[in-house]
């Protein structure tokens, strides 16, 4: 077949629609679907149905790319109020945890390579190289899978978890590239101009993405658009501008366009409900891309190579029992608040995805010796962290005893409206069961409280402002406003929800 841009584009939207298929069967037995994603485009590939994608540099700008969403994406939908009470937590995981698993990882590798026969040798400088690009924890596999399952976690964890996976990335890459340059050049590399070098871009991305963040929020709220939806093509040129801008005034770009989002997405604008779920769209799309270009970049007969996998089992399974704990043990020290099974959980959620794949690029594409090699085994480490943490993320939580059980109201999930965040108010959506028409059918016959408020009636697709005669049926949404929590809680006992009710904090 002729890659024509008519095929490129029959055969893309096929495998979205595979994509979307496979993902829907993954999650009813709970397999992740970005590993299915990944196995689909190695199904695809050069050893399946022979499309061919061995072009490091075309997969490094699509990953870059995806992962820009990505990440604006998972800033976006992250509250500062959830992240305030475990921002320094969080932030030495993503500096010291990493830099911890990056070098017991490392010493590991050089250890059995070195000492032990398993076909392959790696130097002091590779080790450290293969160990850096997999420190991370990869974001679109954690927000993927925290989101998609609808965990609720106790202490705090699971905005300890984006937190972490969303700002780990720049010290990964600082020490990626660090370590390709000492390969290159190691008499001429300079380890305090590398340190320097790491502080500056932190620092730069950092202030870049606050202040671009800021700056993007102010014109928003200023500009006024000839069209609505040029309201969501205006924030998806923002996410890119603050990465790109970043990287050209020489700061990280992967924690600018993250802390951006934060920023735009902890800030009233317009439209913001629609942009949102906007990105939400946009964020599984930059997935499924994303990793169906990975698969289709790697040739599965070589993740067979019996080199490939004994270094990929030795390191994968040292890296999820002992480095990630190892580190994530040692960096909490200081926080001695958290409980043990807190700290094991944490541990265990260090998924590896899509960006160690795309790290593993950047020695490829600088064509060191063993590139191809370090970028093999990467691939097959992440197979199997996805197959093994990445199933196991659920059960791990209740095992552990931090799955928080408590049955809270149904968000408002049928109108697009932010009022709430603006309001000391609580609300939720109501729906309406033959326990509760035995109160009566119509809503004056209903015993809300005097703080509850019923300002919005869904059936079926119409939307409609109730009055007290309004009669009910079976299966009406109702979206109730009242004072508070309490509140709420007062409303559902007196309509005969009591199951639903939610336990007070």
């Amino acid at each position: 077949m002729a890659f024509t841009l008519e095929n490129i584009l029959l055969i893309g939207s096929v495998l979205l629609f595979i994509s979307l298929l496979a993902g829907k069967t993954g999650y009813k037995l709970g397999v992740p679907t970005l590993l299915l994603f990944l196995f689909l485009g190695m199904i695809t590939g050069t050893d399946g149905l022979g499309i061919e994608l061995n072009n490091p540099h075309t997969a490094q700008a699509i990953g870059i790319i995806a992962l820009c969403s990505i990440l604006f994406s998972g800033g976006m939908d992250t509250r500062l109020s959830d992240i305030k009470p475990i921002a320094t937590q969080g932030v030495v995981l993503a500096t010291l945890g990493v830099l911890l698993t990056a070098f017991i990882v490392g010493g590991f590798i050089y250890l059995i390579s070195n000492y032990f026969y398993i076909g392959i040798h790696f130097t002091f400088l590779e080790s450290m190289l293969l160990a850096s690009i997999m420190s991370s924890t990869d974001s679109a596999s954690v927000f993927s899978i925290l989101r998609s399952k609808g965990l609720r976690l106790k202490q705090n964890l699971k905005p300890t978890l984006e937190l972490e996976s969303g700002s780990n990335d720049p010290m990964a890459f600082m020490l990626t590239i660090v370590f390709i340059q000492l390969i290159q050049n190691p008499i001429q590399q300079n380890i305090g101009h590398a340190v320097l070098n790491f502080f500056m871009q932190m620092s730069i991305g950092a202030l870049g993405g606050y202040l671009l963040g800021k700056i993007s929020i102010w014109i928003i709220n200023k500009i006024e658009l000839f069209n609505d939806s040029l309201y969501l093509v205006f924030i998806v040129a923002c996410a890119f501008f603050i990465y790109s801008f970043t990287n050209f005034i020489h700061g990280n770009g992967f924690l600018g366009v993250y802390i951006g989002g934060l920023i735009i997405g902890n800030h009233k604008f317009v439209h913001k409900k629609s942009i949102i779920k906007f990105f939400d769209g946009l964020t599984w799309l930059a997935q499924i891309v994303l990793f169906l270009t990975l698969g289709l970049l790697v040739n599965p007969s070589e993740l067979l190579n019996p080199e490939v996998i004994i270094t990929g089992l030795l390191v994968g399974f040292f890296m999820i029992i002992f480095g990630r704990p190892i580190s994530v043990l040692l960096s909490l020290l200081p926080f001695r608040k958290i409980p043990f099974n807190a700290r094991m959980y944490i541990s265990w959620v260090g998924l590896r995805g899509a960006v160690p794949i795309v790290f593993a690029m950047y020695p490829w594409i600088a064509g060191l010796e063993n590139a191809k090699l370090i970028f093999n085994i990467v691939f097959f480490i992440t197979i199997i962290s996805l197959i093994i943490q990445g199933t196991t993320v659920p059960s791990m939580a209740k095992l552990l005893g931090i799955f928080d059980n408590a049955k809270i109201p149904k968000p408002i999930n049928f109108l697009d409206s932010d009022f709430t965040d603006a309001t000391k108010s609580s609300s939720c959506e109501i729906i309406i069961t033959d326990n509760v028409l035995k109160l009566g059918h119509r809503i004056m016959d209903i015993p809300f409280p005097d703080k509850t408020l019923v300002v919005m009636l869904k059936r079926g697709e119409h939307y409609f402002i109730p009055n007290g005669k309004t009669e009910l049926f079976d299966g009406d949404k109702l979206l109730i406003i009242t004072d508070d929590k309490e509140a709420v809680l007062e409303t559902y006992r007196q309509i005969g929800l009591q199951k639903e009710i939610p336990p007070l904090d």
